[in-house]
């Protein structure tokens, strides 16, 4: 029997997601901005890609990873941020280790360092360092993450400290919801809810999301995305 379907009561339920819900470039696996505590299996690779619709402008993303030393996840990536008034192109690299593997019904720990710049100006960018920590509950079918970290943001010259809440819960073999609380930069944080569907399991994943600024006003955003998985793809 699917674990989901043991739950006692709706009550139980809605505790769950609640947990989650009040539970930099970084995130778990579309469509979470939270990190967890795991990488791509050894010699795979893996392409994230969404667009996300804020009020003022679109970003499209896209995010190629792999695993190069089966402890060692690289992403290089890009985002263009189109809006009425200008378009420009960032660059993503970023380096994630698991410091503790994530056991079923356990928990685990990794290290996550990234910069974000602007491909026409100096590669020295935002730099952000974070730990995600994660949590496994019902034999993987409820997960929680726990993030801290730190950004320097060039520009500013100003240092930050990050963090962020997640969860994700499996309704189905093949869908699942996230929900999260995060802070990336200055001003009150965000919140984003979100769904997911194994197309073709462990290789072709739909994704989905909608966020919003707890101040609201103009700070709401949509994303759709899919996620393709390849293993052993690194000799």
């Amino acid at each position: 029997m699917h674990p989901f379907s043991r739950l006692i009561s709706k009550r139980l339920y809605v505790l769950l997601v609640a947990l989650g819900i009040h539970a930099p470039v970084v995130h778990a696996g579309r469509p979470m901005a939270v990190d967890d505590a795991a990488i791509i299996n050894p010699q795979g690779c893996e392409l994230e890609t969404w667009v996300q619709k804020n009020q003022s402008e679109t970003q499209y993303w896209a995010l190629p990873s792999c695993n190069i030393s089966g402890n060692f996840e690289l992403t290089l990536g890009s985002v263009r941020t189109v809006s009425d008034q200008d378009k420009q192109t960032a660059i993503v690299m970023q380096g994630k280790t698991v410091m503790k593997r994530l056991d079923t019904n356990g928990w685990g720990a990794g290290l996550v360092i990234g910069n974000q710049f602007d491909k026409d100006k100096s590669p020295a960018g935002d730099i952000y360092v974070n730990v995600p920590v994660s949590f496994s509950y019902m034999d993987d079918y409820f997960l929680v993450h726990v993030n801290s970290g730190w950004l320097h943001k060039r520009d500013s010259g100003r240092d930050l400290m990050t963090w962020g809440v997640g969860s994700e819960l499996q309704v189905t073999e093949r869908t699942g919801f996230t929900s999260e609380v995060y802070r990336q930069d200055v001003g009150k944080p965000y919140y984003q809810l979100g769904i997911r569907h194994q197309l073709i399991p462990n290789r072709l994943q739909i994704d989905a999301s909608y966020g919003n600024r707890f101040n609201g006003g103009d700070n709401r955003f949509f994303s759709i995305g899919i996620v393709l998985s390849v293993d052993a793809l690194i000799p």
